[in-house]
């Protein structure tokens, strides 16, 4: 059942753990950050928890006017204004956990984590004329725009691509931190490139490159 438990406490910062401060909730934000989702693409992002847990969390969420679900169109819950104002708050716990030591096997990595951590990390070369790439993770495309030393993610087909990667978000975690393991990565079956593999090496590169500002 949804939870009612509050802080009693009158700061701001209680005030707001009474509304995101429940287990997995913040996790639910992070994963509607770049699209909507449907409850069955929420399950599979967050496989640890249970489909009740993640029915009182959505409905707790709904409730605080954090997250919404349209009248019509797609059965898909979306981050409200309200919402989205946490984004930042979760860029910065992205940043303050990277030190956090891993948890331990079986761990999960949703495709929004590494599109998340790939937008606010990469630094692309600000002279570097304007490039599309194309990311499939999960069976789900991603247009991934290079344009004036930012990298902008959104969902859905791109209309013209330079490159096209279809691999999981482990598999592109793993280049971000390391592009020359994309030979292998290929070989094995783990990735699969159309087009021009230089505009890929760009953006994996803008992310490990030094100069890029990685966290």
């Amino acid at each position: 059942m949804p939870t009612s438990r509050s802080y009693r406490d009158a700061c701001a910062i209680a005030r707001a753990l009474d509304v995101v401060g429940e287990r997995w909730a913040l996790l639910v934000v992070r994963e509607l950050l770049l699209a909507p989702q449907r409850f069955s693409e929420l399950r599979h992002a967050l496989p640890h928890i249970s489909s009740n847990l993640l029915a009182d969390r959505l409905r707790e969420l709904e409730q605080q006017g954090v997250v919404r679900r349209p009248t019509e169109g797609p059965r898909v819950y979306e981050l409200t204004e309200r919402g989205r104002k946490l984004e930042p708050v979760l860029l910065a716990l992205s940043d303050w956990g990277l030190d956090a030591p891993q948890p331990p096997p079986p761990s999960a990595l949703s495709a929004t984590s590494v599109l998340i951590f790939l937008q606010h990390a990469a630094r692309p070369d600000p002279s570097a004329p304007p490039t599309t790439c194309r990311l499939e993770l999960d069976g789900r495309a991603w247009e991934v725009r290079l344009e004036s030393g930012r990298i902008e993610v959104r969902p859905g087909e791109p209309a013209t691509a330079a490159v096209s990667l279809r691999t999981d978000p482990r598999t592109l975690s793993t280049l971000l931190t390391d592009p020359a393991t994309l030979a292998r990565a290929s070989a094995d079956g783990n990735a699969a490139v159309i087009g021009d593999v230089s505009a890929l090496d760009r953006l994996l590169r803008a992310v490990t490159d030094p100069a890029g500002g990685r966290p």
